[in-house]
């Protein structure tokens, strides 16, 4: 089995239903299976699988994790992958036609190569926030990081679009759970953290001819969710530090700083939300320390 497609989903059965048609139309002619953990859904979730699975010739199995993670459930496609290259897709996204073998063919140039992040493009629920800064994008899992195929230096591909060579995890640690999104919290850097190890003995690579379009559903444009987002943000560095003390002190140090630069630009949204913004993180900076020594 060339590869494994890999679909961790919770409550979305209608945008599951369109990932999963977006693998018929695959420009790809070797053996590959579509792997759904199904993470404690309570919707229609098993009966769309099945249908799909009726409605296709090759290989799709339905997987039920009960217990809660989005770690805990990438962790389980891993351990079940049956694919030489686990090719993780999100279940609110969309794949293009050359998404697989864009993929693979990279995975195929040089064995070397441990991990690979495809482009990211959003499919905005209307039209997209006027009031989004440029460096908040990427929270937003947009990723267009070069115009041709290559190395990723000081980033990383997200999880909407990121796969990796399956014999990595014979001798590594897969998905830390203790980080990762759970139930309705926005906690992260899963991926980052794995990424990292991943990085210290293998090549990570980019590929702008394997894209993928990424629903941003309206409930996400807002500043208040944005804010949110980003406080969680914080709480994942430092849960994922080895640091923590260090943190700390810059935290509390950058929290009053933040909001006296506040003041005299109130006159300017986007100055004054970039500067919000900064105090939410630092905010999930101290949270996620505390949390830790608790």
């Amino acid at each position: 089995m060339r590869a494994t497609v890999a679909i961790c989903t919770h409550n979305r059965a209608s945008d599951l239903q369109e990932a999963l048609f977006s693998l018929l139309n695959q420009r790809f002619d070797e053996p590959f299976e579509v792997l759904v953990v199904d993470n404690g859904s309570t919707d229609q979730t098993a009966q769309t699988v099945l249908d799909f699975h009726r409605s296709v010739s090759f290989p799709v199995r339905y997987l039920y994790e009960e217990r809660l993670g989005l770690s805990v459930a990438r962790n389980r496609a891993i351990r079940e992958a049956k694919g030489e290259y686990i090719l993780f897709l999100d279940d609110d996204a969309v794949a293009s036609a050359d998404w697989i073998g864009g993929i693979v063919s990279v995975f195929d140039g040089n064995p070397r190569i441990g991990c690979v992040g495809g482009k990211i493009e959003p499919a905005w629920d209307g039209e997209a926030p006027s009031w989004l800064p440029p460096e908040n994008r990427s929270l937003y899992t947009i990723l267009d990081y070069s115009d041709d195929i290559r190395e990723m230096r000081g980033a990383i591909p997200f999880g909407a679009n990121v796969a990796f060579r399956r014999s990595l995890f014979d001798s590594m640690a897969m998905f830390r759970e203790d980080l990762g999104r759970v139930g309705s919290n926005l906690l992260s850097s899963e991926e980052s953290e794995l990424i990292e190890r991943i990085r210290a003995e293998f090549l990570v690579y980019y590929t702008p001819h394997a894209s993928v379009l990424h629903k941003i559903h309206r409930s996400r444009m807002s500043r208040k969710w944005l804010l949110r987002r980003i406080y969680w943000q914080g709480v994942s560095k430092a849960v994922s530090s080895k640091s923590k003390s260090r943190l700390f002190a810059e935290s509390l140090l950058k929290v009053p700083a933040f909001v006296l630069l506040s003041i005299p630009v109130l006159y300017d949204r986007r100055r004054l939300f970039r500067n919000v913004s900064r105090i939410a993180y630092n905010n999930g900076l101290i949270s996620g320390i505390l949390k830790t020594y608790q």
